[in-house]
């Protein structure tokens, strides 16, 4: 296989350049230059800024809830539209939103099903199936069960939590069509690479693969938006 030639220099957001658990950005890179010399190219034209790490699981995932299946415009202005609900917070509390009839919940622009999710997240949380507290010394696999275990989350939202909101550095979403299109246009695919092929591949860039999935998508499609 070989490189899709890159012909400009482009940003992507990234998780911090040390983060609390001691990952380091720059040794990552080095590591995956030297396990993989054919993706060098890809690190030459791409340049890493900073990705904040986030610490509220309920917005974070509410969030993602929200503004599935929809562009980024329309999903803010339902999102704004949400957070007005709840009149002089920054957010609301898994309570606030629990306690929302579903109507209101609807009348912002929320489907009937989504209603119905960020409720069960809010109810999630309120109770013991979100472990918020422990959440940062779990394995990554822990992290999917308990996200997944809430109707609504599927693991492509409890994976971009991990990326986005955790910033945990060895996540490879297979399942995800961006990270397949980028990696089907850089490696000079015919077509979308099946997920054995594409996990086969990520083997060697383990435990450094979210790196990966960063690029693949600014390949496609810039900045992602979580």
């Amino acid at each position: 296989m070989t490189n899709r030639p890159l012909t400009k220099k482009v940003i992507i957001r990234f998780m911090s350049v040390k983060n609390k658990n001691g990952f380091e950005v720059s040794e990552a890179l080095q590591f995956l230059k030297n396990v993989d010399k054919e993706i060098i190219p890809l690190f030459e034209q791409l340049t890493l800024t900073k990705l904040s790490r986030e610490y509220d699981y309920f917005h974070s995932l509410t969030r993602a809830i929200i503004y599935q299946q929809l562009s980024g415009k329309a999903a803010k202005t339902i999102s704004d539209r949400f957070i007005a609900l709840y009149h002089g917070k920054d957010y609301p509390s898994p309570k606030d939103v629990f306690d929302t009839e579903h109507e209101i919940l609807r009348s912002v622009g929320l489907s009937n099903a989504k209603s119905h999710y960020v409720k069960n997240i809010a109810q999630a949380f309120m109770g013991c199936a979100i472990d918020a507290e422990n959440i940062d010394n779990l394995e990554d696999e822990k992290i999917i069960q308990q996200l997944t275990s809430i109707k609504g989350v599927g693991p492509w939202t409890a994976e971009m939590f991990l990326i986005f909101t955790l910033n945990r550095p060895d996540v490879f979403p297979l399942g995800d069509l961006g990270v397949q299109k980028g990696f089907q246009q850089f490696f000079k695919l015919p077509d979308l690479p099946k997920p054995n092929e594409m996990e086969k591949r990520a083997e060697k860039w383990r435990p450094f693969r979210t790196i990966m999935s960063l690029y693949f998508w600014k390949v496609v499609d810039g900045p992602f938006e979580w």
